[in-house]
């Protein structure tokens, strides 16, 4: 789930524990050119207050006004579509003619988007489906391979927890390299035990560890939707952590180095409780070969290459 799909959710359920009426929209289709895909939410409050979009701005005023006047008062959801015509598409704004499908929830239930978001921040996959004659939903577990889908009776939608990085080191390369993973919608975890690097981190947006790797990594859960990433160049740091993260689901497990490091350091690996397959899962040099030579560059050929993994696309090295 990404940060904005997040905060709605967490926005609807402190509204619906202040007793306000709210609304979910949820996008179940689109054709043509569309800004927000399947599956993206929108709460609406009874004042017009709004979290999220479905349409990037072009719907939400006639959206709103709908919800006030029409939706709020009904007990079932209700499936609006925008944009059928190529006169409707000028009227509402949608680009190149693109047509948006919403479902309109007028009374989720409070109980259900508490254990929904309650599953999301304890890292699981959770699947919602939702009755559409009645509007009642149910949670069941739910894997990464789960689709979005809707049809005449059910939605069905997939929420797992935000794509998360956790970086071992606290350098100037993990700083950049935290600035392009945020800006990528990733939760950023840094991990270093070092007393010299702890106020550099010092921010905000970062949760920063002072321990050490191994432990820190066993503590957090690593998930199929975490990437690992070691830049400490430091084999007592980096090696402890790989050791824990090659073991582990996690989608992505890097480490700064050259080929010749990279190969001593599985060679390494080997010696400990590790099988040849989990340590091959190890991309090293880490990143793409793009040429890059300072830290800002290095890390944009990071993310690339993890994102390239998150999207189960390969790249040669």
């Amino acid at each position: 789930m990404n940060s904005t799909d997040l905060s709605v959710l967490k926005l609807a359920v402190q509204w619906l524990k202040a007793e306000h009426q709210v609304a979910v929209a949820t996008v179940v289709q689109t054709w043509g050119s569309a800004p927000r895909p399947a599956g993206s939410w929108l709460a609406i409050r009874q004042d017009g207050q709004i979290a999220g979009s479905v349409s990037g701005g072009c719907v939400e005023d006639d959206l709103i006004r709908r919800v006030q006047t029409e939706i709020l008062t009904r007990d079932t959801p209700d499936m609006v579509v925008y944009g059928v015509s190529q006169e409707e598409a000028a009227r509402f704004g949608i680009p190149c003619g693109g047509t948006l499908r919403l479902l309109i929830e007028p009374k989720p239930d409070l109980a259900t988007l508490e254990k929904l978001l309650d599953s999301i921040s304890s890292h699981q996959i959770t699947r919602r489906i939702v009755d559409i004659s009645t509007g009642k939903s149910t949670l069941e577990n739910g894997n990464q391979n789960d689709a979005f889908s809707c049809d005449d009776k059910t939605m069905r939608t997939s929420y797992g927890p935000r794509w998360r990085m956790v970086i071992i080191g606290a350098g100037q390369l993990s700083l950049y390299t935290t600035d392009f993973a945020l800006a990528s919608d990733f939760e950023v975890i840094v991990i270093d035990p070092r007393e010299e690097y702890a106020e550099g981190i010092a921010r905000d947006d970062v949760k920063f560890i002072k321990g050490m790797p191994d432990d820190v990594l066993l503590e957090l859960g690593i998930d199929a939707r975490t990437a690992v990433i070691a830049l400490t160049h430091d084999p007592k740091l980096d090696d402890m952590a790989l050791m824990e993260a090659l073991k582990s689901p996690a989608f992505y497990v890097g480490a700064l180095g050259n080929k010749i490091n990279t190969q001593k350091r599985k060679e390494r690996l080997l010696e400990f409780d590790i099988s040849k397959e989990q340590v091959e899962k190890l991309h090293g040099p880490v990143g793409l070969r793009i040429g890059a030579l300072t830290p800002p560059e290095i890390a944009i050929s990071i993310m690339a290459e993890v994102i390239a993994i998150k999207y189960g696309i390969t790249h040669p090295r």
